[in-house]
């Protein structure tokens, strides 16, 4: 089995939402057994992959 490397998280990303949307986001997340920051990365990842497509990059 071989293992793939991720690349090492070494930036961080401060945003700014109002306290319910954050206490929100973070109470589904828990509901869904996954992380605030996780789901975070997956969106960017597929924003980043969509926005290539659509420039062909």
């Amino acid at each position: 089995m071989s293992k793939t490397k991720t690349p090492k998280k070494n930036s961080q990303l401060i945003i700014r939402i109002n306290d319910e949307e954050r206490a929100r986001f973070v109470s589904l997340c828990e509901e869904l057994d996954t992380s605030a920051a996780r789901e975070v990365r997956r969106f960017i990842r597929s924003f980043i992959k969509d926005q290539e497509k659509q420039s062909g990059n």
